[in-house]
């Protein structure tokens, strides 16, 4: 616990507050009302001014927003987070995302992170704030686009379905993500969460080191509702900010609680 706050906090993660964020995206994946990151939204909530964007400069500046600056606007705004009705932050003790019981691990999460920036600070009034950017700021840039590009293609892919609460139950949101082959060295880096993570979702409890067989093991089982992707990632993310820019029930048909990736206005 003290070694995760510690390495969380030296990247501006608030530690407890994502613990408990995570834990629900993982209790309600899939579910437009209660998942907690890359929420889509349906087309009547979609922001006026998407319309404007669903175009080529329109995407690559989407995509670079995303890349850049994307997790810490979720962090901070829960921008791509659940619709609370009210400001939810990570960052919030008394956000809504959190339980009485857990808003004291909040506010030691913001210490562990302003500790971090006042560490930031003394270092580039010592070495310069160049030099600061050079061995912090763009790595932390590089992590934040990592980051960002997994989790984004895990649960936005236009074949993945949303649910609403009519139809979402846990296996069928367990079952709304997709496995992706980042090669052996990337997949080996991020401990396999990225060609294992639908086994992630749906037995948490499985350590890395066991995900790959245990993906092995579940594939026969699950036949069609295991979904993978070999697309490359570079070509995978520009699909999904093209394909899926709001959800919405099959056309022509009665809504039955499942949406999908549209992206027509």
């Amino acid at each position: 616990m003290t070694l995760g706050l510690v390495l969380h906090s030296a990247l501006l993660i608030p530690y407890f507050s994502w613990k408990y964020s995570h834990r629900r995206h993982h209790s309600n994946t899939g579910s437009l009302e209660h998942d907690e990151l890359f929420v889509p939204k349906l087309k009547s909530k979609v922001p006026w001014f998407s319309k404007y964007l669903n175009n080529p400069p329109g995407r690559v500046l989407r995509l670079a927003t995303t890349l850049i600056i994307g997790l810490p606007l979720y962090y901070v705004f829960n921008v791509s987070g659940r619709d609370y009705q009210r400001f939810a932050s990570h960052f919030d003790p008394n956000s809504p995302i959190y339980s009485d019981q857990e808003r004291l691990q909040i506010y030691i999460s913001d210490v562990g992170v302003f500790a971090t920036i006042y560490l930031l600070y003394k270092l580039a009034l010592a070495q310069g704030f160049a030099w600061l950017m050079c061995v912090y700021g763009m790595p932390y840039l590089v992590h934040n686009a990592l980051v960002v590009t997994i989790v984004y293609l895990h649960h936005t892919h236009p074949d993945l379905p949303h649910y609403d609460s009519s139809a979402w139950d846990w296996l069928r949101g367990a079952l709304s993500t997709v496995d992706r082959d980042y090669g052996f060295f990337l997949n080996t880096l991020f401990h396999n969460i990225t060609d294992a993570h639908v086994v992630h979702h749906l037995i948490s409890t499985i350590p890395h080191y066991h995900a790959v067989e245990a993906t092995k093991a579940i594939k026969p089982i699950l036949g069609d509702y295991y979904q993978s992707d070999d697309t490359p990632f570079h070509k995978a993310l520009w699909r999904s900010i093209t394909e899926c820019v709001y959800v919405g029930p099959d056309e022509g048909v009665p809504s039955q609680g499942v949406h999908w990736y549209r992206n027509k206005f």
